[in-house]
């Protein structure tokens, strides 16, 4: 039997663990997958640090794109737009596999079905390892859904779809209509100017970032945003193409960093009939500050997002596919290292704090 790499993570503080597996025989329902590419995620990270907890030992990664080894006997053969897959197409997957006739799935949200299972945050044990993006291959389990990679996007920016990019595909569905609105994105990581490209591809007349960093606000621009704002410090920026302070009569605020302050200047950024859209908070921070009075007053709505449905995701493919050339996404990542330097990555992405780190096999 074949054996392969791969890299156990044994818990906060301690050195991953580069060894040798062998590849199960996969289901009937299951597909084989080699991985080619890997971004270390935010979530990554946290759990890096000891931020987050997972069952360990682990295999961390989830932010995967691979090429498929063997399509299980019993499984459709087709992915989720229908088209058939064969030995040698890149893919990418959900991060979760679910049942798709759960009350969750029919109510939109397969995410958050009782089943769940997630790549890159599962227990390794002797008859299931290979479920991680640290590692050679990846096994696809059953009604995880799959689609294939669109001519042309380079790896390192397909690896993110599945996770990045789909999360804000969710974001900008629970927004609604973009075409005319004024939109502001609070927290510039992969998440915001992703949405910003995003907004200004679904016709937002003008997007409005803003964040606690120069840098990443300048790099917003190139991604579609019309204008910056510097949230602290405001006084203090010279640079003619960030402003301090904070626009206003948004009709659409999203909020991808989970600070606290950010959802509180984003809340009170929008006008009447407004919308804010948050999928940041995903770790443990103080109460948000809400005036009730205004948000009865001007009929504003707060929705919050985690992770993606099916339609989310299959957006992201479809977005990345028309606009890989149109704004710069060969830059979101800082550094390639090779699986056995995964340590080194993760120690360089705490480090300088690049919009994503890669692995590349």
């Amino acid at each position: 039997m074949q054996s392969a790499n791969v890299l156990i993570f044994n818990g906060a503080g301690r050195q991953m663990e580069l060894v040798e597996r062998e590849l199960p025989a996969i289901g009937p329902d299951e597909i084989l997958v080699k991985n080619r590419y890997t971004t270390i995620c935010g979530s990554d990270l946290h759990t890096f640090c000891g931020l987050r907890h997972e069952e360990t030992p682990t295999i961390l990664g989830h932010e995967i794109v691979g090429e498929i080894v063997e399509v299980g006997k019993r499984h459709s053969g087709h992915d989720y737009d229908g088209n058939t897959l064969r030995a040698g197409d890149l893919v990418t997957w959900s991060i979760f596999s679910s049942d798709p006739q759960s009350v969750e799935a029919q109510r939109g949200m397969p995410q958050k079905a009782p089943d769940l299972f997630k790549y890159g945050h599962a227990q390794v044990t002797k008859l299931d390892t290979f479920h991680g993006g640290l590692a050679e291959y990846c096994v696809l389990k059953k009604n995880t859904t799959i689609l294939k990679i669109p001519d042309g996007v380079p790896l390192d920016v397909a690896a993110t779809i599945n996770c990045a990019m789909a999360t804000v595909s969710g974001a900008l569905r629970l927004a609604g209509e973009l075409k005319g609105k004024r939109v502001m994105i609070t927290g510039l990581g992969l998440l915001g100017v992703v949405c910003a490209a995003m907004c200004k591809d679904a016709g937002a007349s003008e997007v409005f970032t803003a964040d606690i960093n120069g840098d990443r606000l300048l790099q917003s621009l190139d991604f579609g945003a019309d204008a910056t704002f510097l949230l602290k410090h405001p006084n203090l920026t010279d640079n003619a193409e960030i402003q301090p302070g904070r626009p206003v009569n948004i009709d659409i605020a999203f909020d991808m960093s989970g600070a606290p302050e950010a959802m509180e200047t984003g809340l009170a950024s929008l006008a009447v009939g407004g919308t804010a859209v948050w999928i940041g908070a995903v770790f443990h921070a103080r109460n948000v500050m809400i005036d009730a009075e205004q948000v009865v007053r001007k009929l504003v709505t707060i929705k919050g997002l985690h992770n993606y449905n099916y339609q989310d995701f299959a957006y992201a493919v479809d977005f990345i596919g028309r606009n890989h050339n149109r704004f710069p996404f060969d830059t979101i990542v800082g550094k390639e290292f090779g699986l056995a330097e995964a340590q080194q990555a993760f120690e360089y992405a705490l480090e300088y704090k690049p919009l994503r780190v890669g692995i590349r096999f």
